[in-house]
């Protein structure tokens, strides 16, 4: 498991508040502007309000940050406004990376970018191209990272930004280190260190010692990281930035970890974790939880592990910073025992589970699968074990893995978006074979049909393997995209997004989902959470409903795409019926270890496609999706909310009620009608 990288943390340093006395402040910021909106002019100014709030709140409340740069753009486009239509696509990739939905941010990213080569806004320019290096360092493809971290570094030049330049470096320098390069991340996080000392930026000095910890923890040396984390630690508490404490901490017990002091671990895991609880950082939390589950496992595994417990000294004078042996008094209780261990283990586990799931995190999903195996068979719980051994294998065999994306970038020629088709590079491997049996077979004499014999075997069953391994590779692309959609990309390489005009848009939620993940246990939530969302994809396939993808909890269809249905509307009313039905029924028979649903309905327009190479995936776009979600909000527990639009689509053939017009975030009054 790998913990939120604190230097990442690094541009949004620019773009919002990271100290306690900052982040009250930002805060108190924030409401004033959004109490200020109601009455503001429809002009530039407003536009920045707007995208100053989505830049202030990405961390918090990522959904609303999307609404209000979404406003700023409708505003700024229609002002012709460019320096603000920019910001809003950069305020729009912001809350998306945070969501990991990274098809998304990449595009928003590329937009801004356009709008600022367009207008020559050098500082906008230089600031996506930092955004776009710090998403594809997420991405783990280090080439296209260094790319855009060196785009940007050259234009901070050209401007002599010393702040941004020193971002770069930064940057530039985790690139290095994820690669194995320690050398060169050594050489540009000490420039990067140096840089802001003379600036003097104290929050920044701690994110430099940060990121030179890491270093020092991949090359084993210990008790180096372990200095330059408290050195990072001082500064942090000193400006009182509990982002970087909250990471540090984590950084610090992974070194513990690595040093087999289970206990000086667990303590900084869970100090983490309480500050991630804080500031509601998700990703920080299920890392901390998931790294506390391992511990755990460990102590199992090496019972006579040794506790050193170091200590760390700074001399106030010199501001040197040393290691000691101290005695020292844990503030945690470890549990004892095997029994003990193994369930603490489990349910620390499956806390990191829920969250990963929620955040749609598939490195700490998968990596929770895997430990949560191991744990199972500690416990000798072998069919659980084999269980979550196989949840791990399906999530690394699915196109979203890290492999196979990796198998499609291989498939890139002349720099197109997918290169070979899969149909084309299956047909050259099966023709490769085949040649090479020929040349085998050109070495066998007539009278050697026994030998003849056996290859014409190897290569059916070659084939046999081909073949059986092609239609695993289509099912694994159906997965995520239509059937036509899959056809298109193995037949040409590619899918063009498409603009759909008739289309039905169908958005669940489930009502309170957070406070049932408080009063279920973590593995009873992820299973009922799988069971619902398991029937909906039944439901949604036999009225030819397409499924597009789960957020967290809710869950996004649209039928009419890609091939058109004069029956869209009524076939997404149909498939909404059931799902209603299917949950009303499951409440009555489970209470509260289910959910409550709410659903909404929109007709209209989408643009459907895919975006980018990397964890490339089928999404629509457009206002009739928002509308969509805006009639989930605004429906009641167990109800079916349909827009006017919807509504004369299905007069005729489903009895709906009329609700009035009712005012709708970001709409104004919509007219709403409940289907009975």
């Amino acid at each position: 498991m790998k913990l939120c990288t604190p230097s990442i943390l690094i541009l949004f340093a620019i773009l919002s508040t990271g100290n306690l006395h900052a982040q009250k402040q930002g805060q108190a910021l924030v409401d004033s502007l959004i109490q200020v909106l109601p009455g503001a002019k429809e002009d530039t100014n407003k536009v920045l309000v707007l995208d100053a709030i989505a830049l202030r709140i990405w961390a918090h409340n990522p959904d609303d940050g999307i609404k209000y740069a979404q406003q700023g753009l409708t505003l700024a486009q229609k002002l012709d406004y460019k320096k603000g239509q920019a910001k809003a696509y950069v305020a729009m990739g912001v809350n998306y990376r945070y969501k990991s939905d990274y098809q998304k941010t990449i595009a928003f990213y590329k937009l801004a970018i356009q709008i600022d080569e367009e207008i020559g806004y050098d500082t906008g320019k230089a600031s996506a191209f930092n955004n776009m290096c710090i998403v594809y360092i997420d991405l783990s493809d280090y080439a296209r990272a260094l790319d855009y971290g060196f785009k940007s570094l050259k234009i901070n030049e050209l401007l002599n930004d010393k702040l941004n330049i020193a971002a770069n470096l930064s940057n530039i320098g985790i690139i290095y280190d994820n690669q194995g390069e320690y050398a060169q991340a050594l050489a540009y996080h000490t420039r990067a260190l140096k840089m802001q000392q003379d600036l003097n930026n104290k929050e920044r000095i701690a994110i430099c010692y940060c990121n030179l910890g890491l270093i020092y923890k991949e090359e084993k040396k210990y008790d180096s990281a372990l200095v330059n984390d408290f050195r990072a630690q001082a500064l942090s508490e000193e400006v009182q930035n509990k982002s970087v404490i909250g990471n540090n901490m984590g950084n610090i017990g992974n070194v513990y970890l690595l040093q087999k002091n289970y206990t000086m671990a667990i303590e900084y895991f869970q100090k983490a974790v309480k500050i991630a609880e804080e500031l509601d950082d998700k990703h920080l939390a299920a890392n901390c939880l998931g790294y506390m589950g391992t511990v755990y496992i460990a102590m199992i595994k090496d019972s006579t592990a040794k506790i050193s417990l170091k200590k760390i000294h700074q001399d106030k004078v010199t501001g040197v910073t040393e290691l000691s042996e101290n005695k020292f008094e844990p503030i945690l209780s470890i549990p004892v025992g095997k029994t003990a261990l193994l369930a603490a283990a489990i349910d620390n586990l499956q806390r990191s589970l829920a969250i990963g799931i929620a955040i749609n995190a598939l490195e700490i999903t998968q990596e929770c699968y895997d430990r949560l195996s191991e744990a199972y068979k500690l416990k000798g719980d072998y069919k659980k074990a084999m269980e979550y051994a196989d949840n791990a294998r399906t999530l690394k065999d699915s196109v979203f893995s890290q492999q196979n994306r990796d198998q499609i970038a291989q498939l890139e020629k002349d720099r197109k978006q997918y290169g070979d088709s899969l149909k084309d590079a299956a047909a050259t491997r099966v023709a490769d074979i085949k040649a090479q049996h020929r040349r085998n077979y050109e070495y066998i004499g007539l009278g050697a049909l026994v030998l003849s014999l056996g290859f014409i075997f190897m290569l059916t069953r070659n084939n046999k393997l081909l073949d059986k391994e092609k239609k695993r590779s289509d099912n694994l692309l159906l997965n995520i995209l239509p059937e036509e959609v899959a056809d298109q990309l193995k037949d040409t390489g590619k899918s063009a997004a498409k603009q759909f005009d008739d289309v039905t848009v169908l958005f669940t939620d489930f009502v309170n989902f957070t406070e049932a993940g408080e009063r279920m246990k973590p593995e009873a939530l992820i299973e009922e959470l799988h069971t619902c969302f398991k029937k909906f994809d039944e439901i949604t396939s036999k009225y030819n409903v397409e499924k597009i993808k789960t957020i967290g909890d809710a869950y996004l269809a649209v039928a009419g795409l890609p091939t058109a249905d004069p029956q869209h509307a009524e076939h997404v009313v149909r498939a909404a019926i059931e799902i209603s039905a299917f949950m009303q029924d499951r409440v009555a028979k489970l209470g509260n270890r289910t959910f409550e649903i709410r659903i909404g309905i929109h007709s209209g327009s989408v643009v459907a496609g895919i975006v980018g190479v990397k964890k490339f995936a089928y999404d629509i776009w457009g206002d009739t999706v928002n509308t969509a979600a805006r009639m989930e909000q605004n429906s009641d527990i167990g109800k079916i909310n349909i827009s006017a639009t919807t509504y004369e689509l299905v007069k005729d053939k489903i009895h709906c009620e009329y609700r009035g017009e009712i005012e709708a975030k970001g709409k104004g009054m919509l007219k709403m009608y409940y289907t009975n």
